[in-house]
């Protein structure tokens, strides 16, 4: 938990950038019947039915002191999914960083045997080169301030129906835009002095 908490209190530095990347699973519904439009004096209303179709996934990466977040939409969540997420942070997002510090929950596909699943081990080799991970402890997922970005997220744009993948995509990257256009940061205040006090059953007398 220090370990993270530590982290956090670091000034920003471009060369060791601090990300934050965590996902969660997205049901893709779309309505049976079209909304009644918003009229004076009364809001759109929705039918309580509607359609599913299928599920995907939203990988989500937020670098908290800058105010940048980029969100990916796909099909599932696997190892090799990861993986590749891992791939473009270093080699797309960060290229001139030295060492890319993420943090991360302890879901079993966020490890660095991930890269050596997917890629040739070179490359793997070369990405984890540029990586520095830090996991939450368990039970502990709430000390990742990517689930704040998440749930940001959630209440500013999925909180409607939305039937497809593209769908999802377009939405999703238009928040993404607006949020980064705003430099959006995340105003953490837990600190390790904080968890010694109001965590001290944690710790040793």
């Amino acid at each position: 938990m220090e370990d993270v908490l530590d982290l956090y209190a670091e000034p920003e530095d471009a060369k060791r950038p601090v990300i934050c990347f965590d996902e969660r699973p997205c049901q893709l519904t779309e309505e049976v019947r079209q909304p009644v439009p918003v009229r004076p004096g009364q809001g759109e209303r929705f039918d309580y039915e509607y359609r599913r179709n299928g599920t995907c996934n939203l990988f989500l990466m937020v670098q908290p002191l800058a105010g940048w977040r980029h969100v990916e939409t796909t099909e599932r969540r696997t190892s090799q999914d990861f993986a590749h997420q891992v791939k473009a942070l270093v080699d797309e997002h960060f290229p001139q960083a030295e060492v890319i510090r993420v943090v991360l929950d302890n879901l079993n596909t966020h490890t660095p045997a991930a890269l050596y699943e997917t890629f040739a081990p070179e490359e793997a080799r070369r990405l984890t080169r540029r990586l520095e991970f830090h996991y939450t402890p368990k039970h502990g997922s709430w000390l990742n301030m990517a689930e704040i970005e998440l749930a940001v997220l959630s209440g500013q744009c999925l909180k409607r129906r939305i039937g497809d993948r593209e769908g999802l995509r377009r939405e999703v990257a238009a928040w993404q835009t607006e949020r980064n256009g705003k430099r959006a940061k995340i105003n953490w205040q837990f600190t390790t002095l904080d968890a010694r006090v109001k965590l001290h059953h944690l710790y040793k007398s």
